[in-house]
């Protein structure tokens, strides 16, 4: 695949059941008030150190804000390989509705 997919909170969270890799894109302050369970947050910093040393098989979801950012970093994701890449849409904000309990804080 050369593209991404917006999924919603449903299907992500069918995903992280099948062992996919999630990304918060979110600042880091945002982060640690909140976060998808086994989420690692991605930013300018560490960005090139994930991609050289990820799976780029293995399902990856992105989550943002709203779901609004996290296609142009799927997007960007797809287009250097990443063969299976997810947008969460609703972002975090609609996944710790549907599923506080699959959310980590700190």
């Amino acid at each position: 695949m050369s593209d991404f997919q917006r999924i919603s909170p449903d299907t992500a969270a069918q995903l992280l059941d099948a062992d996919a890799c999630v990304v918060d894109i979110r600042d880091p302050q945002s982060y640690q008030a909140g976060h998808i369970s086994g989420a690692q947050r991605l930013d300018n910093d560490n960005v090139q150190q994930f991609v050289a040393t990820a799976d780029r098989q293995q399902p990856l979801v992105v989550c943002c804000y709203h779901g609004n950012s996290s296609q142009q970093a799927a997007a960007w994701l797809a287009g250097i390989g990443f063969s299976q890449v997810y947008s969460l849409d609703g972002g975090f904000e609609l996944w710790q509705q549907q599923f506080p309990a699959l959310v980590s804080r700190g």
